[in-house]
């Protein structure tokens, strides 16, 4: 396999079709353009959907899917995404480029038919939301509260759970055997029994972020679920994340997109368990050194909170400790410049962190503290 040549042979202006769920038929697109360097292919959405089709010849006169829903504006479907092919995708032959200027949006996954689903809810005049069929987003507490043991939920294809403290892998193939597409995540969950995902025959994308309780045999095996096409794992157990890679690493150039980071071992996952910046650590634009010292001093700030709420809650003390905590990250990113919105986020996220513990264990309302740090930190801050 060549490293200047996408894992399975495609080529620019060659036109790939795929089966759509959104849909219920099959759509197309087209490459405009390949990006060795960033492993990135240009792709096209085209306006159409229809039976199965062998060649272009089945597809008429294609014109590129433009959007006029919500605030699209009119834009193209037109995005530069993994130049992987999926699995499940046809190359059915060639057209002149529709489009010959660059896109500047990104994104990893290959869209299946959902834009031109939403288009056309659109245009039906239904102004509201469109939700995929056979799909179901919920929490994990959701999942637990809404669903009965023992019932089958045959009609979902897709499912992704979000805020898993701990989830039984068994018991959700029993009651989602039909999945298509699963994510699963939580804040150092746990998974368990998690080869029962093996169990899952039509399995086309599978991801994990920000769980652990795996080990090598709960490994995903290529017999067992023959459709994968996407693996896409963060923040999971290093044996887990070395014997996936192994297992998927050969199959890429059949399809496969092959995305694991964030392999964490046990000492890694027991000594972070209370730092809510642990996300940072190998975040590919954040510097090594930057990450030891911000987490130095969220712990900084976090005893110096604990203390003071301990010792009678000075609130102008507390704005002090505020004011301290965004100079510090002032100067951090003065050197490396690494905050951005999401790690502006995450700083906040961090401080209610340190506030909700705090507050469990002074065993007391600390809204007060909470409004005080805050505001201290959003009066120097320059991030």
């Amino acid at each position: 396999m060549r490293r200047d040549q996408p894992p399975r042979p495609v080529a620019v202006g060659d036109v790939v079709a795929v089966y759509s769920d959104a849909l219920g038929a099959w759509t197309a697109s087209q490459i405009t353009g390949l990006d060795a360097a960033a492993k990135c292919a240009a792709v096209l959405e085209l306006d159409w959907s229809g039976p199965e089709p062998a060649t272009v010849a089945d597809l008429g006169d294609v014109q590129p899917l433009r959007l006029t829903h919500h605030s699209w504006g009119g834009k193209l479907s037109y995005c530069n995404r993994s130049w992987v092919l999926p699995r499940s995708f046809t190359v059915i032959g060639s057209l002149p480029l529709l489009v010959i200027e660059p896109s500047y949006s990104y994104a990893s996954v290959w869209g299946r038919g959902e834009q031109l689903a939403r288009q056309r809810h659109w245009d039906s005049g239904d102004r509201e939301d469109w939700n995929a069929p056979n799909a179901l987003t919920c929490t994990a507490d959701e999942l637990a509260a809404e669903h009965t043991p023992g019932v089958v939920r045959a009609g979902v294809k897709h499912l992704t759970v979000r805020g898993i403290t701990r989830l039984d892998c068994t018991r959700l193939v029993a009651s989602f055997p039909d999945l298509t597409r699963l994510s699963l995540s939580g804040n150092l969950g746990t998974l368990t029994s998690a080869a029962a995902l093996n169990q899952l025959p039509r399995l086309q994308a599978l991801t994990i972020s920000e769980l652990f309780g795996m080990d090598a045999s709960d490994c995903l095996l290529p017999n067992h679920v023959p459709e994968i096409e996407d693996v896409s794992l963060y923040g999971i157990p290093a044996d887990y994340a070395t014997a996936m890679r192994k297992t998927w690493r050969p199959h890429v150039r059949h399809g496969v997109q092959l995305d694991v980071r964030g392999a964490r071992k046990p000492e890694w996952v027991a000594a972070n368990a209370a730092n809510p910046l642990r996300d940072w650590d190998g975040r590919e634009h954040i510097p090594r050194t930057g990450y030891r010292k911000a987490v130095a001093q969220y712990k900084a700030t976090r005893n110096a909170f604990l203390t003071e709420v301990t010792g009678g809650e000075d609130h102008g003390n507390i704005a002090e400790i505020g004011r301290a905590f965004g100079a510090a990250f002032n100067a951090l990113d003065s050197r490396t410049r690494f905050i951005e919105t999401v790690e502006r986020e995450e700083l906040f996220d961090a401080l209610e962190f340190l506030a909700d513990e705090a507050q469990t264990a002074a065993g007391r309302d600390l809204s007060a503290a909470r409004a005080a740090l805050i505001e201290g930190v959003d009066s120097s801050r320059d991030w």
